[in-house]
């Protein structure tokens, strides 16, 4: 247990030598971004995701075998957004390929415009949504996603791919010492599992409330203090900015 703090502490204040430095509570903040607009997608945007592609392709399956409450059209639109949004990402990524940092600057500034036109929206809308609203709440939240994505892959940041859990828990039990694993990093594996639970959390505690609204200008506030946070700290050319080896 004491070695699973001290490894934690380290993801929220690594240490100068660390390489991936100040990237990792960040990532971690954007993870939780990630639980608070699946939750907005899945309670409030009939079903879906906009970040868990593998869900929407599932999703998909179900829906075109003729299950309730799911729509093939809202899947689709989803899974088009987050290919845009990858796709967005990836040329973004090969631009910036030589500075971490202001990659991610670049990318969460994106995501914030995107998430911003989410909240004036359902403002308009008094949270209110309607078909027209609930297609521009998919496509802008999918686009984010998708970006944010592709982003946290160039970043090369492991375990913290800040979207998907699958391979992150996998490893946090295949490499445990009781599997005859060397265990590495449980601390970050542990803390982006619980980053991605306090945003689902948090958000399905609002939305069942009716706080659409509230709910994603919290994501909102959270990126742009990311996107901010990293502005000011990749003003240098640190050692974390540069590409992973």
């Amino acid at each position: 247990m004491r070695t699973l703090l001290t490894d934690a502490l380290r993801t929220l204040v690594p240490p100068r030598e660390d390489r991936h430095g100040p990237l990792l509570p960040l990532m971690l903040a954007l993870t939780v971004v990630t639980g608070l607009v699946d939750a907005v997608s899945y309670l409030a945007l009939g079903h879906v995701f906009v970040a868990n592609m593998t869900g929407n392709v599932v999703f998909l399956g179900f829906s075109l075998a003729g299950a309730p409450n799911l729509s093939a059209v809202a899947s689709v639109v989803a899974l088009a957004a987050f290919l845009l949004g990858a796709l967005a990402g990836g040329r973004l990524g090969s631009r910036l390929a030589t500075h971490r940092g202001h990659l991610l600057r670049t990318a969460t500034a994106a995501q914030t415009v995107l998430v911003a036109v989410t909240v004036a929206v359902t403002a308009v809308t008094g949270g209110r949504v309607t078909t027209g609203v609930q297609y521009t709440l998919i496509v802008c939240l999918g686009l984010g996603m998708g970006l944010q994505n592709a982003v946290a892959r160039r970043l090369g940041v492991p375990d913290l791919t800040t979207t998907v859990l699958t391979l992150t828990l996998t490893g946090l039990a295949a490499d445990s010492t009781p599997a005859g694993g060397a265990a590495p990093r449980p601390g970050r594996r542990i803390l982006s599992v619980l980053a991605m639970l306090l945003g689902a959390l948090v958000g399905a505690e609002l939305l069942l409330h009716g706080h659409l609204v509230p709910t994603l200008g919290l994501a909102l506030l959270l990126l742009a203090l990311t996107s901010v946070t990293t502005h000011r700290l990749s003003a240098t050319d640190a050692a974390w900015t540069r590409p992973p080896s």
